[in-house]
């Protein structure tokens, strides 16, 4: 069960239900699905578990009127560690110019923290999990090389039985889609 903790974060990742996805769902759905990829691979570090629950409120904040990043310092104990685990695996912007995508991933997997690299495993295990229902071909094709590129070479280092599924879900979509 989780603590009271736990329902500040959901009630805040709810909000990127706004937020609709490429292919269908929403933003809180994958929120919750990477929190689920986490527990499932025996995570139980409550700091990584909360930023999942909003890992993408920072780069998605805008669109849902969100825009109050201090309030995640004071849901609780964590909230400082969760909002700068939050932000390290948020693409960064410096005068309104995004940080290239390549630049971003490789930080990340070569100098980012370890819970960051885990997050954005499972992040990306969600991600590839939902590609096929995105339905442009030209999108899917450039994600899987560029998680084929930026992501798979480190996973192995990070966690070895997500490297695994991570990779056969890449094999199963460039399989049964004619890309």
């Amino acid at each position: 069960m989780l603590n009271q903790d736990f329902y500040s974060y959901l009630t805040l990742s709810l909000r990127l239900a706004a937020k609709p996805r490429r292919g269908g769902g929403n933003m809180f759905r994958h929120q919750m699905e990477t929190f689920a990829i986490l527990l499932e691979y025996g995570y139980t570090d409550s700091v990584l578990l909360k930023a999942a629950l909003i890992h993408d409120i920072v780069e998605d904040g805008a669109r849902i009127g969100f825009s109050a990043f201090g309030e995640i310092e004071n849901l609780d104990d964590d909230g400082p560690e969760v909002l700068k685990l939050v932000k390290e695996v948020s693409q960064h912007v410096k005068d309104e110019v995004k940080e290239p995508k390549s630049e971003f991933l490789l930080r990340i997997m070569l100098h980012g923290t370890q819970r960051a690299k885990i997050l954005k495993l499972a992040d990306r295990v969600s991600n590839i999990s939902a590609l096929p229902m995105a339905g442009d071909k030209r999108f899917i094709s450039s994600y899987l090389q560029e998680t084929k590129e930026y992501i798979v070479p480190y996973t192995e280092r990070i966690n070895p039985a997500m490297a695994i599924e991570l990779k056969n879900r890449i094999k199963f979509i460039e399989k049964n889609i004619q890309l």
